[in-house]
């Protein structure tokens, strides 16, 4: 039953350990049904008579020096409790000391490579750009393969990964070494080589386990509905100033990445109504021009190929210049008239080719990564007074959400809360059943708090994060610990 609260969680986290409750629980009720039958059977039938004259067993300096310690225990029972109550203020007070994180990295022997070319890349200077690095991955004696994605992400094979959405100036690069221990040498010697020759933003991923964020540290700006996208622009780059500030983050960022310098026809209403040419007409001769509209599907074998129509090459270099004599024909028409004509010319403008939205509002997601060896709750707490003032002064209608770790971490602790009132119903009424009695439950209730002692100052000593799955280990220890308490209770009243 202590493990009941993994087992009732509707969290991802809880998804992903749910079947450790299942595990357990059958494992025990089985080990419970053996020991009830047939290891007595087994013990009647295999071990000996017990001789008359049979020394003590427990007469051995081990369990003399044993019973010595327990009675100078409990005739000075009340320096005993003192004693142990310091050590548990002790290991409370140091709990700060203690690292925290959600999910361990796995020990898969793979390491994943992003590639973000500037905004507005096409997808053919993408593929180019992340040639380099596939070749100086394969020169390297640590490395098996190389599989390369551009345009978007791998296909989902591991579960706690998500796809990077579709993008031309993204790729994606997943390197297969020969075992889990060659992955940080490699990530060691493969960084500071894309600083040095990678002119664009490159990051290094591990695969996680568990429900595994992309990205541990996400604050999302949001505003209203049409909120002015100049407004959370701005709003990124402080939080991205913020993140810089800090000696604990890397491989900063924004989902809102850089402005893309576009021509922009200036159409004539009153002119295209004259020649019954709509913005859509406009839109799709344009598009035709540059990158081609679809007329239809090519099959070979179980593949689809799209059949695109548009202009010869030397025309799609020079589409600027060949925009005022580009012909547009409209829907009822049967002649083909100069785009000048509709047009009150053609000018450049920024625009941001894609429009995030988070809850339906517009939004801007300021993203890090802590450094190695730290975890996200320090890099949080060491930004966090910034991000606040940053929120106190964004206009009316505009918030920080924080996502990424923080929120995976909140949700998974909150989901386990309701599992953990029929736990601790059911084994109150199973220790009350056992021995009648409230003070055997109280004694017992009160022994498990004191397991903190060892927890905090095991996880200072060796350094560990407390994690979800240290989570796991400490139910695991609470459940241990009222079983011994039982079996010892069983004892002294014996």
């Amino acid at each position: 039953m202590a493990f009941y609260a993994i087992f009732a969680s509707s969290a991802d986290a809880g998804e992903y350990c749910r079947t450790l409750f299942t595990v357990v629980a059958i494992a025990l009720l089985l080990s419970w049904l053996i020991s009830m039958t047939l290891t007595p059977v087994m013990c009647i039938d295999m071990l000996p008579e017990p001789e008359a004259d049979a020394a003590d067993p427990y007469d051995t300096p081990f369990f003399r020096g044993l019973r010595r310690i327990s009675t100078l225990a409990i005739r000075h029972r009340y320096v005993t409790l003192a004693g142990l109550g310091a050590l548990l203020v002790a290991a409370l007070a140091s709990y700060p000391m203690v690292r925290q994180m959600f999910f361990p990295d796995a020990t898969r022997n793979q390491l994943m490579v992003d590639y973000w070319a500037p905004e507005g890349t096409r997808i053919e200077e993408t593929s180019q750009g992340v040639k380099p690095i596939e070749e100086w991955l394969m020169k390297h004696e640590r490395v098996t393969g190389v599989a390369t994605f551009v345009g978007n992400g791998p296909p989902r094979f591991y579960l706690p990964v998500d796809p990077e959405s579709p993008n031309p100036a993204y790729a994606e690069i997943i390197v297969n070494t020969r075992s889990y221990e060659d992955i940080q040498p490699l990530a060691d010697e493969l960084e500071p080589w894309l600083k040095e020759n990678i002119p664009v933003l490159t990051r290094l991923r591990k695969y996680g386990v568990g429900p595994s964020d992309t990205w541990k540290l996400e604050a999302r700006i949001s505003g209203p509905m049409e909120a002015d996208l100049a407004v959370l622009r701005r709003a990124g780059d402080q939080g991205m100033a913020i993140l810089r500030a800090s000696p604990l983050a890397r491989e900063i960022r924004t989902e809102m990445r850089q402005p893309v310098k576009t021509l922009v026809p200036g159409y004539n209403q009153e002119r295209g109504r004259w020649a019954n040419l709509t913005r859509q007409d406009l839109g799709d001769a344009t598009k035709r021009l540059y990158d081609g509209i679809q007329v239809g599907l090519y099959r070979e074998g179980d593949d689809l190929y799209p059949i695109l129509l548009r202009n010869v090459e030397p025309e799609r270099r020079d589409a600027a210049g060949r925009l005022d004599v580009l012909q547009i024909q409209g829907p009822m028409s049967t002649q083909s008239i100069p785009l000048a004509q509709v047009t009150d010319g053609v000018g450049l403008a920024w625009e941001d080719p894609i429009i995030h939205r988070f809850n339906r509002r517009r939004a801007v997601t300021v993203q890090a990564s802590p450094l190695d060896g730290e975890t996200f709750p320090s890099l949080y707490n060491d930004v966090i007074a910034d991000f606040e003032e940053l929120e106190a002064n964004l206009p009316a209608g505009y918030e920080i959400f924080w996502d990424g770790e923080f929120d995976s971490t909140a949700t998974a602790q909150a989901s386990l809360v309701p599992g953990m009132i029929p736990a601790a119903v059911v084994i109150c009424s199973i220790i009350v059943l056992l021995y009648n009695s409230i003070r055997v439950l109280l004694c017992i209730l009160l022994t498990v708090p004191f397991a903190a002692i060892g927890i905090i100052f095991g996880l200072v000593a060796l350094d560990s994060p407390m994690g979800f799955i240290a989570i796991l280990g400490v139910l695991s220890l609470t459940g241990m610990m009222i079983k011994n308490m039982i079996v010892m209770t069983s004892a002294i009243n014996q």
